[in-house]
C-alpha cells in the first residue's frame, strides 16, 4: 500500500468516525484583543452507559486543553469527563516513517528502482534501510529520488486533525446535546478607520472597520461572532504550535451592534458569519458618520526639534456627530483635493477611546512651518537654584496664518519669571503657548524660568 493510499484510508476512516458519533449545532466566537478566544460549540453526541472513549474533533490546534470546560445539557448529572488527552499528532509522511522504524517497508524510486528493507533510520536527505540475515547490507536512497513509499498496514496512534479524546462516564446510553467551551491562541482583532477632511479641514467623515485575524489552525463556520474591546489580564501566554502564513482577506459587512460589558465593551455580529483558517475577515463596524474636526499645528522642540506636527483633533460626542465607543485601531486619513478626488494625508493609532473623550491623530509633520528651539542662557544662582532663558522661533511660510502650539518641558520646582507671550500650564512640568504666526513671517517665543532642585 503506497503512502498516498494510506493517508486517504486514514482520512476516510476518521471521517467516518466523525460522522457517526457527532453532529455540528452551534458554534460561537468570542475574539478578543489579546491574540485569544473564546470558543463555544453545540455538538449531538451519542455516548453508550458506562465508561466510553470519545473523540471531540475539529478543535483549535491552539487550543489551551486546560481551560476545557465541558457539560451536557440533556442530562447534566448523569455525564462527566473521567480523563482528557489533547491529540495533535497529526499524520504526515514524517510521521509514518517514524512509526515503522525497525519495521520494513518498500521504497520507490523516480528511476523505476525497489528497495525493500528494514527501515534504520531517516531524514530530510535520505532512508536508510538495511537487509535481514548476517550478511545484510545498508542501502541509502535519497529522499528527493523517491517516488512512492509502501507499507503493510496503517500505522496506529496518528490523527488527521486535533482532537480532544475523553473518557466518559454516563449513566444511560443515548443522544446528548453537549456544551463544550474552550481558549485558544491565535485569534485576534483590531478596528480600522478610514477618515476623510474636507477642504477646509473643518469636518471629517469617519467609518469603521473590524479586522478578524484567524491563525487558531480552525475553521468556525456559521459562527455566533463577539468581539470584546479591553485589556483582560491574563496569567501566561499558551505556547505556539504553528505559524500560520498566506492569509486571505476577505471582506463582509453584517450589522455590529455594540453594548457596556463588566469593565470592557463587546461588539456582536448580528448574522453568523464564517471564520476561515488562515483568513483575515473584515467587518463593517458602524457606517459613516460626520464630526467637526480641528487641525492643530504642535512644535515641543525639546522632544522634536525639527518637527511642526500635524495633528487633527475632535470629541468623541454625539453632539459632534460621534459618541460611539471606539477600540484601539489604526486611522487612515484622506482629504478632499480641489478636483474632489481623495488623497493620503497620513495614518495613526488610537487607543480604546470611550465616549466624551477627545482625539488626537497624528498625520504627518508641515512642510511650510519651521521651528527652532535654544537655551540662550543659564545662569547658576545657587548650588541648587538656577535661572534659563529659552527662546524658540516659529517661521511661517504659508500664504495664511497660523496658529502654533508650543509645548515646553520643565523638570523641578518651577516658576516663569519672564515671558513673552501667555502660557498655560498643563501638569507639573509641561507649559503651552498658543501662538499666531502670520503669512510669511517669523515669531519668537521666548520665557525664563527659575529652576530649584
Amino acid at each position: 500500500m503506497r503512502l498516498k493510499t494510506v493517508v486517504a484510508s486514514l482520512l476516510v476512516s476518521c471521517f467516518l468516525l466523525c460522522l457517526s458519533s457527532l453532529v455540528f449545532a452551534e458554534v460561537a466566537v468570542t475574539v478578543y484583543n489579546e491574540n485569544i478566544a473564546l470558543v463555544k460549540e453545540l455538538r449531538r453526541m451519542s455516548f453508550p452507559r458506562g465508561e466510553s472513549q470519545v473523540e471531540f474533533r475539529d478543535v483549535a490546534a491552539r487550543i489551551d486543553p486546560t481551560s476545557v470546560h465541558f457539560v451536557s445539557r440533556t442530562n447534566p448529572k448523569s455525564v462527566s469527563i473521567l480523563e482528557q488527552n489533547y491529540e495533535y499528532d497529526l499524520v504526515s509522511a514524517s510521521k509514518i516513517l517514524e512509526k515503522y522504524v525497525d519495521n520494513r517497508i518498500t521504497v520507490f524510486t523516480k528511476d523505476e528502482k525497489l528497495f525493500e528493507g528494514t527501515l534504520l533510520s531517516f531524514d530530510e536527505n535520505n532512508i536508510v534501510l538495511g537487509s535481514e540475515g548476517t550478511q545484510g547490507t545498508v542501502t541509502v536512497v535519497s529522499r528527493a529520488n523517491v517516488r512512492d513509499l509502501s507499507f503493510p498496514a496503517l500505522p496506529g496512534g496518528l490523527i488527521t486533525r486535533p482532537t480532544l479524546v475523553w473518557k466518559i462516564l454516563s449513566e444511560s446510553a443515548g443522544d446528548n446535546e453537549v456544551e463544550v467551551s474552550y481558549l485558544t491562541d491565535g485569534l485576534n482583532w483590531h478596528a480600522e478607520y478610514v477618515a476623510v477632511s474636507d477642504l477646509k479641514d473643518e469636518n471629517l467623515s469617519l467609518a469603521g472597520w473590524v479586522s478578524v485575524e484567524n491563525n487558531s489552525g480552525a475553521t468556525y463556520k456559521d459562527a455566533k461572532l463577539k468581539l470584546v474591546a479591553g485589556t483582560i489580564h491574563r496569567v501566561r501566554e499558551m505556547p505556539k504550535r504553528g505559524v500560520y502564513e498566506g492569509a486571505e482577506i476577505m471582506t463582509a459587512a453584517p450589522a455590529v451592534t455594540e453594548r457596556p460589558f463588566f469593565e470592557y465593551h463587546l461588539y456582536s455580529v448580528e448574522k453568523p458569519t464564517t471564520v476561515k483558517d488562515d483568513e483575515i475577515k473584515q467587518i463593517s463596524l458602524f457606517p459613516e458618520t460626520k464630526t467637526t474636526v480641528k487641525k492643530v499645528f504642535t512644535y515641543d522642540g525639546r522632544n522634536y526639534p525639527n518637527e511642526v506636527r500635524i495633528t487633527l483633533e475632535f470629541v468623541n460626542t454625539e453632539a459632534a456627530g460621534l459618541g460611539i465607543p471606539l477600540p484601539k485601531g489604526k486611522v487612515r486619513v484622506y482629504k478632499e483635493d480641489v478636483d474632489k478626488a481623495l488623497e493620503f494625508v497620513g495614518e495613526d493609532a488610537i487607543e480604546h477611546t470611550p465616549k466624551g473623550e477627545k482625539l488626537r491623530i497624528y498625520v504627518g509633520n508641515a512642510f511650510d512651518v519651521v521651528g527652532e528651539r535654544a537655551t540662550e542662557s543659564v545662569r547658576q544662582i545657587t548650588k541648587t537654584l538656577r535661572e534659563e532663558m529659552t527662546r524658540i522661533k516659529l517661521r511661517n511660510h504659508k500664504e495664511e496664518a497660523v496658529d502654533i502650539t508650543v509645548v515646553e518641558h520643565i523638570w523641578g520646582q518651577w516658576s516663569i519669571i519672564a515671558n513673552s507671550h501667555p502660557f498655560v500650564k498643563k501638569d507639573a512640568n509641561t507649559i503651552e503657548f498658543t501662538v499666531k504666526v502670520p503669512a510669511g513671517q517669523e515669531v519668537v517665543v521666548t520665557y525664563t524660568a527659575r529652576i530649584g532642585y
